[in-house]
């Protein structure tokens, strides 16, 4: 009996942890530039004394998908999209080297170049400042140029240069702010063959109906380990019973 308490309980405890990772997915499938979270169900043996016969059901973090969501065209000139692997340096809270996908940027107030979410854009020696200017551009390889107040369009001067990085397959994780680092927390190194799209973002890559179908199953799952519970647990009961009126 123990053994189907065990199994239901750790069962249901992971099929919560599981709906949470596939609830986040839901939740920023709209968010531009999101890579959808990945985890799957792995079997546990109970290590210890006494015979190998219990194992129990973990759920654990994959990383995240890396395909690339869906181009949207905004014609905007300071939204970009990075085109294939790569990641878009930006300077966290915590001023830290973090990365991410999303460029939806714009000037503030300051100069500075940030994104939507307002964490400024990195070049190599530090966040990108744009003075006042008619118009801003960026390039295909993260150079940000501008045509300066009072002059024509024909006299552009470059202000910086987007750090665009593309580390190893695994050596990324994302943090709950939704940024990108490096397992060891080391900055990565600027990769001069990562490319821009200028008037474009990039869409979530979250299968939508995939996620819907996901939150059903892992509902319906959820109810039959719980179920199994209470079996568990009535069993127990008339086990006891019969157990006392057989001393009886």
């Amino acid at each position: 009996m123990d053994k189907l308490l065990y199994v239901a309980m750790s069962g249901a405890k992971d099929t919560l942890a599981t709906q949470e990772a596939n609830n986040y997915n839901l939740a920023n499938a709209s968010t531009t530039g999101f890579k959808a979270a990945l985890s799957a169900f792995q079997t546990r043996s109970v290590s210890g004394p006494g015979f190998a016969s219990r194992a129990y059901a973990t759920a654990a973090s994959t990383g995240f998908n890396p395909t690339d969501g869906e181009q949207q065209a905004t014609g905007n000139p300071l939204d970009v999209a990075v085109q294939g692997p790569g990641f878009i340096a930006v300077q966290d809270l915590a001023g830290n080297e973090a990365y991410t996908r999303a460029g939806d940027l714009h000037v503030d107030a300051t100069g500075q170049l940030v994104t939507a979410g307002g964490r400024p854009v990195m070049s190599d020696s530090g966040p990108v400042s744009v003075p006042p200017a008619t118009s801003v551009t960026i390039g295909s390889d993260g150079t940000v140029s501008v045509v300066p107040l009072g002059q024509t369009p024909n006299t552009v001067a470059a202000v910086g240069r987007i750090k665009l990085v593309n580390p190893p397959g695994g050596t990324l994780e994302r943090g709950s702010d939704g940024l990108y680092r490096t397992n060891d927390g080391t900055p990565a190194a600027a990769d001069a063959n990562v490319q821009l799209a200028s008037g474009v973002l990039e869409a979530s890559n979250v299968n939508l109906p995939s996620c819907l179908v996901n939150m059903i199953e892992l509902s319906r799952r959820f109810e039959l380990q719980v179920r199994a519970l209470h079996t568990a647990d009535e069993d127990a009961q008339s086990s006891s019973k019969l157990l006392q009126s057989g001393g009886a």
